[in-house]
């Protein structure tokens, strides 16, 4: 660094900014819960919130809605609800954030880590198919990658075929992904998301007696009906004050999603504007993301370009890399099949600045510094 970049420091860009309800917001929730003294333990505004979450879908069947302290644990619960024998093979695709290795780890289960669909970046039903025609599978764990939805239909209808659970690990796709009757989804509410309250999530589906057990596992598989722990459980419950958040952030859904929709939208034209050769996720325009990342050209070294990224002040990460059988907890798990797509995607991989906070012309300099680099490199 010069004398001159010194004096003249340049603005850094973060790569995430949480947009998280602001304290006037929550003011009447908060009294709320003064009012009861009622503070976790399925309080009345935690009831609130996931009646007001289940309304938020459409779906073939009326749905049941369980809050939990973190998608991490609703992953882990909506397993241990499957009672599956100790062991079993979980499909999942090898493209994903590690939580959801650590989740079916966690449960006491084996990974089978399965390829993605080089479009959508997903699972899909045909993908498992093959994986279950080849082998036997106890379980599918689907991944919305990136906040991209997988149809819930779809895999309604595999789940109804095959006899075998679905779970869709959703963390990043609130308002994107749609709910089934027999698969059960797993949304986070960190505060990243596009929906954050902090620490939280909720898992949902048309399975009622599914969803009852993931809310009797949460408050230590202390069964309502005797009091006794007939399975054990864990404290995953949310708590009145969390609940609060969410009900402020609900409530301004609308507003912040549309606006998501817009930067999204923008930026991406500005991108294509600017950085020939680069390629993005296939997913629906009207998605509410919490991340942008794009996949480099071949032969690009996703490493070099970020550091070099990083010094003109644009910070960026390099998800779902390595993929999730590459890190040293997951090594000693099965293989579905070849890994081809999920091998390119995560090595050419680098999500870039995304947030509320980004104007035209922080992302006009991401695109035209990203294109310099390319050229360079």
């Amino acid at each position: 660094m010069t004398a001159a970049d010194r004096a003249n420091p340049v603005e850094r860009i973060p790569l995430l900014l949480p947009d998280m309800p602001r304290a006037d917001e929550l003011v009447g929730l908060l009294r709320e819960i003064d009012e009861h003294r009622w503070y976790t333990n399925f309080g009345p505004l935690a009831r609130r919130f996931e009646a007001e979450l289940a309304r938020g879908f459409q779906a073939p069947c009326p749905l049941a809605v369980v809050s939990l302290a973190n998608c991490t644990l609703a992953l882990e619960l909506l397993l241990a609800a499957c009672r599956l024998p100790a062991e079993s093979t979980i499909l999942v695709p090898t493209l994903t954030f590690v939580a959801t290795g650590t989740a079916i780890r966690r449960a006491g289960h084996r990974l089978l880590v399965a390829d993605a669909d080089p479009l959508s970046w997903t699972l899909t039903p045909d993908i498992a198919r093959a994986a279950a025609a080849a082998q036997r599978i106890d379980c599918v764990v689907a991944v919305t990658a990136l906040g991209c939805p997988v149809d819930a239909a779809q895999w309604d209808a595999f789940s109804e075929e095959t006899g075998i659970r679905v779970i869709v690990d959703a963390a990043g796709a609130f308002g994107n992904q749609q709910a089934g009757q027999r698969i059960a989804l797993a949304f986070s509410l960190h505060a990243t998301k596009t929906m954050g309250i902090g620490e939280g999530g909720f898992v949902v589906s048309g399975d009622r007696e599914w969803m009852e057990r993931v809310r009797c596992l949460s408050n230590f598989g202390i069964d309502p009906g005797d009091f006794k722990v007939h399975q054990a459980g864990t404290n995953a419950k949310l708590s009145e004050y969390h609940a609060a958040v969410g009900l402020a952030a609900l409530a301004r859904w609308p507003e912040r999603a549309a606006l998501r929709r817009k930067l999204a939208l923008e930026y991406r034209q500005c991108l294509q504007a600017h950085c020939a050769g680069i390629g993005f996720q296939q997913r629906p325009d009207a998605g509410a993301y919490a991340t942008f990342c794009v996949l480099l050209p071949a032969g690009a070294d996703p490493a070099l370009v970020a550091a070099r990224l990083a010094d003109a002040g644009i910070e960026t990460r390099r998800w779902y890399y390595p993929l999730l059988h590459l890190h040293p907890a997951f090594a000693d798990a099965g293989t579905a099949g070849k890994l081809a797509s999920s091998m390119s995607i995560s090595g050419r991989l680098l999500g870039l600045p995304f947030h509320l906070d980004l104007d035209a012309g922080k992302m006009e300099r991401v695109a035209r510094t990203l294109a310099r680099v390319l050229r360079e490199a």
